[in-house]
């Protein structure tokens, strides 16, 4: 069986076949890249690294962390979730699904306007 990931907001869904995948988006108040490492594992996700290219308000890397070349690496000690949920507005650069070599933003699959985006294993 082919590992998926669904996409979902307002009454809209949709499965990209994938098993990994990064989240990337930037801070609305810091404006510094954030990103995060995902697997799918079953009907898990699991964050496997995440990554802060610098700190602030809001943006502060958990103990453990570790600063290579700028940017904050960690991993979590609980790094499984059964989903995402994403907030989404217009007044902020949308988040970017990476997978496959490429990265693009959730308005490619989801218009922002569907609201609140879910995503999970399917």
């Amino acid at each position: 069986m082919l590992a998926a990931l669904c996409l979902a907001a307002g009454g809209l869904q949709l499965s990209l076949p994938v098993s990994q995948f990064t989240l990337r988006w930037t801070h609305s108040i810091e404006k510094l890249e954030w990103s995060e490492d995902y697997e799918l594992a079953g009907d898990w996700l699991h964050l496997s690294r995440a990554h802060i290219r610098g700190s602030g308000a809001g943006m502060e890397p958990p103990p453990g962390s570790w600063l290579l070349n700028g940017v904050w690496h960690y991993r979590l000690d609980d790094p499984w979730r059964r989903e995402i949920v994403l907030a989404r507005s217009e007044f902020v650069p949308d988040y970017q699904l990476c997978f496959s070599g490429g990265c693009w933003p959730l308005t490619r699959w989801l218009p922002i306007s569907a609201g609140a985006t879910t995503l999970r294993p399917c």
